[in-house]
């Protein structure tokens, strides 16, 4: 299993990969957080989410949940969690890039896939 430091020193890496253009006006930055994130619509406790764009009164940010990513994908080999990182990466700095342009097709998408989910475990509403 990778370490704390060792996810973010990929994410870090991940990020200085990408066109820098992609992170204007991420003005509050982007943050490893230690623990796991449940989905508030997580049926049986097995939706985590595993990144999230934040915008508040502190500014624009993507915060990654390290124990939410080890659930998920914590046994996978280190290019492999590489490669999942660089997924939730690009769909959380897409989000960040729509919300500048004023659209969400992504957070429509998202949504899309959760009513899915709701529904392939019964759920209708």
């Amino acid at each position: 299993m990778v370490t704390f430091e060792e996810c973010a020193q990929m994410l870090d890496e991940i990020a200085n990969s990408m066109p820098q253009e992609l992170f204007r006006d991420l003005n509050a930055g982007m943050s490893l957080e230690p623990q796991a994130k449940l989905h508030p619509q997580s049926v049986r406790g097995e939706l985590y989410i595993l990144g999230e764009y934040v915008r508040n009164s502190i500014g624009n940010s993507i915060v990654f949940y390290y124990g939410s990513i080890m659930k998920v994908y914590g046994g996978l080999s280190n290019d492999k969690l590489y490669t999942e990182l660089e997924k939730i990466m690009h769909h959380e700095v897409k989000h960040h890039n729509e919300h500048l342009a004023g659209c969400d097709d992504l957070g429509i998408c998202d949504d899309e896939q959760i009513e899915s989910y709701l529904r392939s475990n019964g759920i209708t509403g």
